[in-house]
């Protein structure tokens, strides 16, 4: 299964020892600047291949990410890229038609567009209008006084006929459609305008180096290995990790698939989402919610996972035991109460104490962050002059590689201010009391500087960094009021992203446009299986449901967690809303200080900062999945990087990882499409 990289291999790779009169810079940044050669021609990857490959990925995949996202919560966009591209490299073979590097590389890209979302709201547009319908009838809503006040642009009233009836072809959808039509193709505009225009300063004028963009590339490129007969490994690797999926997947998804099907309440061999044991431990750990997630992939996840981040993750549900029944008995995690479920202590918690820890932390992240980033800065753009004095200039500035398929830049210039004052417009629009100059000042000046500053981070250094909170300060401050605010389309975006991403693209080969063309063709056929899935599913039974386990769950505790900082612009006169409950700045101030002072220590003794990172993670987090993911990184790091070596076990767990979502994704698609055959029939009229 894992073999050690051979001669030829370690033949082909660049190497970093510096020949005479060459100036030396570090060697690590140096190894990710020469992984790659940027390549002097480029083909084009859009074909009838990638339509295929949408359409397979959109019939096959797409479903079945839905169902495993609601019935446990599992995600499958890493899966169903690999499978896509591995069942069709292997058709392409024995048909004796071998893919090209750049075909696999914008199928990827499809296939990875085709299953975006998350498992929380998986399954493309349609799958946030059903979370919406949740969340204006949810308890959540009512508790927080916001039942019956959301706007008709974000979803239909709860007494709508479109809600009680459960479907999307009433006409209080057709605004909540247009509008997320509308934000889709803006979004799409700013992205490979401002995008492209960042990448071709960061990129073809400075020269950065995107020490980050060699090592995307590889990896996409490691899939094109199966016509030198090197895929061998990677495939074993692959059906390992399918087999334990489908054999897992069957018990945790294919029972309760099947018996849904028949039964009222489908059977569970395993409990799903978790076995919550917070009732058990109470007299033990109050106020301290405990469970456990039987899911083999979590270990699998930890084998993926930097070691150190789940350490620290580990570290912080420790401290969480330690920390919750000390603040319980102080006082301040008042609103507990024996006999709740984790849920409920975990909303609860939030209220008293983690909600404004969390921010703090959050910006203590931040701040450590950008502290690092900006060291790496100065030493990186310090060896970039240097080089640059040893190496010379180079020819026009402006000049780009022929055939690279670059587009103008004063279209970009037209199309990015025509985008962004379309959103300034309606957000203006449906929220009038937001201050205009602010939403200008967001639109044309913080988020081309934001994403500026993202991209030239990424090509210096291959960092991101992200300011906290923006949004939230500036809704606070505007002194807009209502739920509007929230869910308007505030123009507060980094696209500084896509300079990495299309630097990947050209370092494969593949022509710029071939991703434009791909997102053409993906985003109505998403719309389009999206609305017939979810339509499905939604008219066969509400959602969440006894069902949907999981969502059941999560939803619920989401919508709770949302309602904290919604309640802040909608509390009347003498009234003590949620968010003023929750909102304490003397536990902002302390999870600020923690995370600073932590980073502090741990880079004066030498330590792993990234303990920093994973304590953010899972600090006042529910510790269910954390057991299994540890155990995952334990033996991943003490017995298979010791018994196959760091480097190819490094290489193989994802694949292992991938192999295993594509096989309980198969068994969540078998269980979907027996979902959606009993639904046709129930629906039937004989």
């Amino acid at each position: 299964m894992l073999r050690e990289p051979d001669v030829s291999e370690q033949e082909a790779r660049p190497t970093t020892s510096p020949s005479p009169g060459k100036l030396v810079i570090d060697a690590e940044l140096e190894e990710y600047r020469n992984l790659l050669a940027t390549p002097t021609r480029f083909g084009q990857g859009f074909t009838w291949t990638s339509v295929f490959g949408a359409l397979f990925c959109g019939l096959l995949m797409f479903p079945g990410a839905i169902y495993l996202g609601l019935l446990s919560g599992l995600g499958m966009n890493v899966a169903a890229t690999w499978v896509t591209v591995i069942v069709f490299s292997e058709v392409a073979r024995r048909a004796l038609r071998a893919m090209s590097k750049e075909e696999m590389v914008i199928l990827l890209m499809v296939a990875s567009a085709m299953i975006g979302g998350s498992a929380l709201i998986p399954g493309g547009p349609f799958g946030q209008l059903i979370w919406r319908q949740f969340l204006v009838t949810s308890d959540a809503a009512r508790d927080a006084g916001l039942y019956a006040r959301f706007p008709s642009w974000f979803a239909p009233s709860p007494d709508s006929r479109a809600i009680v009836g459960r479907t999307f072809l009433h006409p209080d959808w057709a605004i909540p459609i247009a509008f997320l039509v509308f934000m889709t193709v803006v979004g799409f505009i700013q992205q490979f305008t401002l995008g492209y225009a960042l990448f071709r300063l960061c990129s073809d004028v400075e020269k950065l180096p995107f020490p980050m963009a060699p090592v995307g590339a590889q990896g996409v490129m490691a899939l094109c290995e199966g016509e030198k007969g090197e895929r061998t490994w990677r495939w074993t690797a692959f059906s390992i990790g399918s087999v334990l999926g489908l054999a897992f997947g069957v018990i945790q998804v294919g029972v309760p698939a099947v018996s849904s099907a028949f039964l009222e309440k489908p059977i569970t061999i395993l409990p799903i989402p978790w076995y919550d044991l917070t009732p058990v431990t109470q007299s033990v750990l109050p106020a301290t919610p405990t469970g456990i997630i039987f899911d083999l992939g979590l270990i699998l996840t930890g084998f993926v996972i930097p070691f150190w981040a789940v350490v620290g993750s580990a570290l912080s549900v420790l401290l969480t035991f330690v920390l919750n029944p000390i603040l319980y008995h102080a006082g301040v995690l008042a609103t507990w109460r024996p006999g709740m479920d984790t849920i409920n202590t975990q909303f609860s918690n939030s209220v008293d104490f983690y909600f404004s820890a969390g921010i703090g932390m959050a910006l203590g992240v931040a701040a450590v962050s950008i502290f690092q980033t900006v060291r790496q800065l100065r030493v990186s753009l310090r060896e970039l002059r240097e080089r640059r004095r040893a190496t010379g200039g180079g020819a026009s500035l402006w000049a780009t590689p022929e055939g690279r398929g670059d587009w103008s830049l004063k279209l970009c210039l037209v199309g990015y201010v025509v985008a962004a004052g379309a959103v300034v417009t309606v957000c203006k629009l449906v929220v009038p009391g937001f201050p205009l100059f602010f939403l200008v000042l967001f639109a044309f000046v913080y988020t081309p500087l934001t994403s500026y500053l993202n991209a030239r981070i990424s090509g210096i250094a291959g960092l991101h960094i992200d300011i906290p909170f923006v949004r939230e300060a500036f809704i606070l401050l505007s002194g807009a009021k209502g739920v509007d605010p929230w869910i308007a389309p505030i123009p507060i975006e980094n696209y500084g992203g896509m300079a990495q991403s299309l630097r990947t693209l050209e370092l494969t080969g593949t022509r710029l446009t071939g991703q434009v063309k791909a997102w053409l063709l993906t985003t109505p056929l998403i719309f389009a299986l999206s609305f017939v899935f979810w339509s499905f599913l939604w008219r066969d039974a509400p959602i969440p449901s006894e069902l949907y386990p999981y969502a059941r769950k999560m939803w619920d505790l989401n919508a709770k967690s949302t309602m904290i900082m919604w309640t802040a612009t909608t509390g009347g006169e003498g009234t003590v809303t949620l968010f003023e409950r929750s909102f304490h700045p003397e536990f902002l101030g302390a999870g600020f200080a923690f995370s600073v002072l932590l980073f502090t220590v741990l880079s004066v003794f030498g330590l792993p900062t990234m303990l920093v990172y994973g304590l953010a993670r899972g600090l006042g987090a529910m510790p269910h999945g954390l057991l299994l993911e540890l155990t995952g990184a334990l033996l991943a790091r003490y017995y298979f990087q010791k018994r196959f070596g760091r480097k190819p076990f490094l290489q193989t767990a994802p694949i292992l990882l991938a192999g295993y979502l594509v096989g309980t994704g198969l068994v969540g698609m078998a269980g979907v499409a027996l979902r959606l055959i009993t639904s046709a029939i129930s629906m039937a009229p004989f």
